[in-house]
C-alpha cells in the first residue's frame, strides 16, 4: 500500500501539493472557531451521583447550588455606600439576566437573616459576595460567564470587583488556554524550525518537516472542530493535540527525510529513494502512528468527555500526521530529488571557521556505535543499574494522592483565583467548596430535616449546616431555616466546610456527612463529593484501559517484528521509563518542589486525569522510537547469519544508524512540548513537562542504554516465536516490501550515517 501511495503522489506531486494546501487552508478556517465551541473540564458524566444531586437542585430548586460569584472588596468596607452602589448595580444585571438564576447577595440579604449575610461577608467585613447560578449546557454557561466576566472585572470607585465560581474558574481556562496556544505555537514553529537546520544542514531538508507539522496543526483544528458538533469536547484538547500533530508530523517527516537522504548517499536515484524510504521508514511511520492511535483509542473506555475527546480527536490527529508523511514527503522528494540538501547552511560555517569540507563516516565509527559496543561488553551491570535508578526515581509516585482541578490550576492574576483564594482564607466558610445533600421525594414532618441537620452539624469541621428546618451549628439551631430549601419534589441542605474537598481531611469529612443516617434516600454533591465520584469512576476502567494498551502493543509490535520476546521487552522498558517520568511528576508538582521556578501552585494533589493521559501519550510515543529502533536492528538482523555475533552487531548498528535521527526527534518533540509547558494553567505544564522528560529519558537512557543491555542479553532469542506464531507471522505477510529488480541494493558498508 505505501509504495502504491508513493506511485499516486510521485505521478502527479504538485497536484498533491496543491491539494494539500487547499485542505490546509480549509480545516485552518473551519478549525478557528473551535475554541468557543468547547468546555473547560470534561470531567463530568450523568452518571455521577454528585451530577444528579446537582441537575436535581437546578431543576426544582434554582439557585440553590451556585456556580457564579462576584466579590466586590472595599476598603471602606461592605457597608459603605460605594459597595452598596455597585452591588446594586450587579444584582440588577444579574437579575435581568434570562440565563442566571438564583441571585443571592449579602446585601439583598433580610435583616433578620444575619446567619445568611456573615456567611457572605468576609471575617474582615472588607469583602462581600454575590451568588447565582448560570444555567444551561456546559459550553453555554462558560461562554456566558466568560462574557460576564469581561463585564464585571474591574476597579468602580474604589470598590473592585472579582468574577469567580466553578463558571468563572472554567471562563478564566478558556481564555488562558486559547492564550497559552498562540504563545505554544509562536515558540514552537521557530525554534523546531532552527533545530532541523542543526540536524539537516539544509533549509531545503528541514523545510519539509516544519511544513508537514504545519498541516498537521490546521488539520487538527479541523477536526476538533467537527466533533464538536457532535460531542462535548475538552478546551485542554486544543494545546495538548495541537502538540501532538507538531510533534508527530515533525517526527514522521524526521524520519522518512532522513532515511531518503541516507539512500541517496548510498547512490540510488531519487524515485529508488522514495521507494525504499517508504519501504522502511515508511513502514516503520504507518506501524508507529498505529500504535500512538489505538493507546489513545484506549482513553475510550472512559465515559468522561475529557477522556473520549482526546480519544477521538487524538487518533484523527495520528492519521493526519501519518498521512501527510507518506503522502505529502513523495510528491516533495520527487520535486527535489537531489536539491534537498541544497542551502546546506553548514559548508559556509566551516569556511567560516576555517575547516575542510565533512567526510562522512561509517556507522562503526560513530558514537553511538562505540556507546552502544561498550554497552553490550558489560550488559548485566548496565541493565541492573540502569534499572535501579529509574526505579530510584519513581519512588514519589508510591505516595501521589490526586484530585479534580480547582481555581487553584491557574495563575493569581485570574478573577477566578482571586475569589478562590479569598474565600478559603477570608470567610467562615468556603462557599464554593460546600457540601450540598439532595433529599430526592421527601415529605417528611420538618423535624426530621431538623434532626438529620443537627447530626451532619456535628461532624469535625462543619462550621453550619442550613436546611429548611434551621441553621444549625455543632448540633444547635442558631436561626429559622429556609423554607425555600423544601418543595413539593423533596427537599435538599448545604453544609459548610473549613476543609479542602481534595485534601485527606476533606475525604474523610465527606465520609462522616456519609454515615449520618438520613431520612430517605440522599445524594451527595459539592465539590468533595463530584472530587469521590469522579476518582470511583474513573479508577474503576483503569485496570481495562492498561489492559487494552498492553494488548495492543505486543500484538503490533509481533505483527511488526515477528518476535514474541521483543514486544514483551520493550513493554517493560516503557513501563520503567514512565515510572521515573510519573515519580518526577510527583516530586515536582504534588510536592511543590519547583513550584516557584515554574510559576505554579502546589495543593497536594495533582490531577489524576493527566497522568492517564499521559499514560497512553508518552505509552504511544515511546514505542514510536522502540519501532524505529527495531526496524533498523531487523534490517540488519534479516541480512546476517542470525549468529549470537549477528545479534550485538546488528544492535549496535541499528542504534549507530538510528541515534541521531530519534535523539534529534526527541529533543524536537520536547520543545514542542516544553512550549505547551509555558503555559499558565497547570495541568498544562504538567503535561507539557512530564511528556517531555518522558521522550527524552526514552530516547537516551532507554534506547542507549537499557535497550542495548537487555538484547545482548537475550541474544538470538530476542527473535524468538513459536512455531505457529512464526508462520502465522510470514502468512500475514507484513514483511517489508521486496527493493525493485531496477535498483541496485547497496551494502552494509555502503551506508554511511547521517
Amino acid at each position: 500500500m505505501l509504495t502504491s501511495l508513493a506511485r499516486f503522489a510521485m505521478a502527479r506531486p504538485r497536484a498533491v501539493l496543491v491539494a494539500a494546501l487547499l485542505l490546509m487552508i480549509l480545516f485552518g478556517g473551519f478549525g478557528a472557531t473551535a475554541k468557543s465551541h468547547m468546555v473547560g473540564g470534561g470531567y463530568l458524566t450523568d452518571e455521577l451521583e454528585s451530577v444528579q444531586a446537582n441537575d436535581f437542585i437546578t431543576d426544582n430548586f434554582p439557585g440553590g447550588n451556585p456556580n457564579f460569584i462576584v466579590m466586590l472588596t472595599a476598603e471602606g468596607g461592605v457597608n459603605s455606600p460605594e459597595a452598596r452602589a455597585e452591588a446594586q448595580r450587579i444584582t440588577d444585571q444579574l437579575s435581568h439576566d434570562p440565563d442566571i438564576t438564583g441571585v443571592q447577595s449579602y446585601w439583598g440579604t433580610a435583616a433578620d437573616r444575619q446567619d445568611l449575610a456573615s456567611a457572605l461577608r468576609s471575617k474582615d467585613s472588607r469583602r462581600g459576595l454575590i451568588m447565582a447560578t448560570v444555567t444551561g449546557t456546559d459550553t453555554d454557561v462558560q461562554n456566558r460567564a466568560n462574557v460576564l466576566s469581561d463585564e464585571l472585572n474591574g476597579d468602580r470607585d474604589g470598590v473592585q470587583v472579582r468574577v469567580g465560581g466553578m463558571a468563572g474558574t472554567f471562563a478564566n481556562i478558556n481564555h488562558q488556554v486559547e492564550k497559552d496556544l498562540l504563545l505554544a505555537e509562536a515558540i514552537a514553529v521557530p525554534v523546531s524550525g532552527l533545530l532541523l537546520v542543526l540536524v539537516f544542514g539544509s533549509v531545503i531538508a528541514a523545510a519539509l518537516p516544519l511544513g508537514v507539522g504545519l498541516f498537521a496543526i490546521a488539520a487538527t483544528l479541523g477536526i476538533l472542530r467537527l466533533l464538536t458538533l457532535v460531542m462535548d469536547v475538552s478546551i485542554f484538547a486544543l494545546n495538548m493535540t495541537s502538540a501532538l500533530g507538531l510533534a508527530l508530523a515533525i517526527d514522521y517527516s524526521l524520519f522518512i527525510v532522513s532515511r531518503y537522504r541516507e539512500e541517496l548517499q548510498a547512490g540510488r536515484d531519487p524515485r529508488a529513494a522514495i521507494m525504499r524510504s517508504m519501504q522502511t521508514a515508511g513502514r516503520t511511520v504507518v506501524f508507529s502512528g498505529l500504535t500512538v492511535a489505538l493507546a489513545l483509542a484506549a482513553l475510550a473506555v472512559f465515559p468522561q468527555p475529557f477522556f473520549k475527546s482526546f480519544a477521538y480527536a487524538g487518533v484523527a490527529v495520528v492519521i493526519a500526521a501519518v498521512g501527510a508523511s507518506v503522502i505529502l514527503l513523495p510528491a516533495a522528494l520527487i520535486l527535489l530529488g537531489d536539491r534537498v540538501n541544497a542551502w546546506d547552511l553548514r559548508k559556509p560555517l566551516r569556511r567560516l571557521l576555517g575547516r575542510g569540507e565533512a567526510v562522512p563516516k561509517p556507522a562503526e565509527q560513530s558514537g553511538w556505535y562505540r556507546l552502544v559496543t561498550g554497552v553490550m561488553k558489560r550488559p548485566g551491570p548496565v541493565a541492573l543499574a540502569t534499572t535501579a535508578i529509574l526505579l530510584l526515581l519513581g519512588t514519589p509516585f508510591l505516595s501521589a494522592h490526586f484530585g479534580t482541578p480547582d481555581d487553584r490550576v491557574i495563575g493569581t492574576f485570574a478573577s477566578a483565583r482571586q475569589v478562590g483564594d479569598a474565600l478559603r482564607g477570608d470567610f467562615g466558610a468556603d462557599m464554593a467548596s460546600s457540601a450540598v445533600i439532595v433529599l430526592p421525594g421527601f415529605h417528611g414532618a420538618p423535624n426530621e430535616i431538623g434532626a438529620y441537620a443537627t447530626a451532619l452539624s456535628k461532624v469535625p469541621g462543619v462550621p453550619a449546616v442550613m436546611s429548611s428546618d434551621g441553621v444549625f451549628v455543632n448540633g444547635a439551631k442558631m436561626a429559622p431555616g429556609v423554607a425555600q430549601m423544601a418543595g413539593p419534589d423533596g427537599a435538599y441542605l448545604t453544609v459548610g466546610t473549613k476543609l479542602a474537598p481534595y485534601a485527606a481531611e476533606g475525604k474523610q469529612q465527606l465520609s462522616e456527612l456519609r454515615a449520618v443516617p438520613a431520612p430517605g434516600e440522599a445524594l451527595f454533591g459539592g465539590a468533595a463529593a463530584l472530587n469521590e465520584d469522579t476518582m470511583d469512576s474513573v479508577i474503576t476502567r483503569l485496570p481495562l484501559a492498561g489492559a487494552l494498551i498492553a494488548i495492543i502493543t505486543l500484538v503490533l509490535l509481533f505483527l511488526f517484528t515477528g518476535s514474541v520476546i521483543l514486544p514483551i521487552k520493550a513493554l517493560i522498558l516503557n513501563m520503567l521509563s514512565l515510572t521515573a517520568t510519573f515519580g518526577a511528576m510527583i516530586w515536582i508538582f504534588e510536592q511543590g518542589h519547583l513550584s516557584g521556578l515554574l510559576g505554579f501552585t502546589s495543593v497536594g494533589s495533582i490531577d489524576l486525569f493527566m497522568p492517564i493521559l499521559m499514560f497512553c501519550l508518552a505509552f504511544g510515543m515511546s514505542m514510536d522510537y522502540e519501532v524505529f529502533l527495531l526496524s533498523r536492528i531487523r534490517e540488519e538482523w534479516l541480512a546476517s547469519d542470525r549468529s549470537a555475533e549477528a545479534n550485538t552487531r546488528s544492535v549496535a548498528l541499528g542504534v549507530a544508524r538510528t541515534g541521531k535521527i530519534f535523539t534529534a526527534a526527541a529533543g524536537l518533540m520536547a520543545v514542542v512540548l516544553l512550549a505547551v509547558a509555558t503555559s499558565e494553567v497547570a495541568p498544562m505544564k504538567l503535561f507539557g513537562i512530564g511528556l517531555a522528560l518522558a521522550v527524552v529519558s526514552d530516547a537516551t537512557i532507554i534506547r542507549g542504554l537499557l535497550a542495548p543491555a537487555l538484547m545482548r542479553l537475550m541474544s538470538t532469542g530476542n527473535w524468538w516465536a513459536p512455531k505457529p506464531l512464526a508462520a502465522l507471522h510470514k502468512r500475514i505477510g507484513l514483511e517489508e516490501a521486496p527493493t525493485e529488480p531496477a535498483e541496485a541494493e547497496p551494502t552494509p558498508e555502503a551506508v554511511l550515517s547521517t
